[in-house]
């Protein structure tokens, strides 16, 4: 009886420094932030796309099958300087058949809300590009 209510007092301890003074990192003892915040109901709503030109002409949009990166980890790293160049190196090694790529470009399209709802606008901006 006492292991267990020791074992529960330690583990609400931990919950409550991790909630207090935790980062995600620290997981399942601290918060994970997508989960812990909001956006303002009037806030833009991002919807990021990764798209590519190939040697044949042909425009494609890369997604976690062509790169090996979903969406949601393209979207974290849109810091990283080199992101389209290293988006199209895993494009090569995961699709060695195909044509090289000629460009890739990271495009977010920001949707428009208003009281949470979609206005139907938008607009887009290009965040990186490559180009061999």
């Amino acid at each position: 009886m006492r292991l267990r209510v020791t074992i529960t007092t330690l583990v609400a301890v931990a919950l409550l420094l991790g909630t207090l003074f935790g980062s995600d990192d620290d997981f399942p003892f601290g918060p994970i932030r997508m989960y812990a915040t909001t956006d303002a109901l009037d806030a833009p709503v991002r919807d990021t796309r990764v798209t590519a030109l190939d040697d044949s002409g042909a425009v494609l949009e890369l997604d976690e099958r062509d790169t090996g990166l979903r969406r949601a980890e393209v979207e974290g790293r849109l810091g990283l300087p080199d992101l389209p160049r290293l988006l199209a190196e895993a494009y090569a090694r995961r699709n060695p058949a195909a044509p090289a790529l000629r460009r890739v470009t990271i495009v977010v399209t920001w949707h428009e809300l208003h009281a949470g709802q979609p206005t139907g606008r938008t607009s887009e901006e290009t965040v990186a590009s490559w180009e061999r």
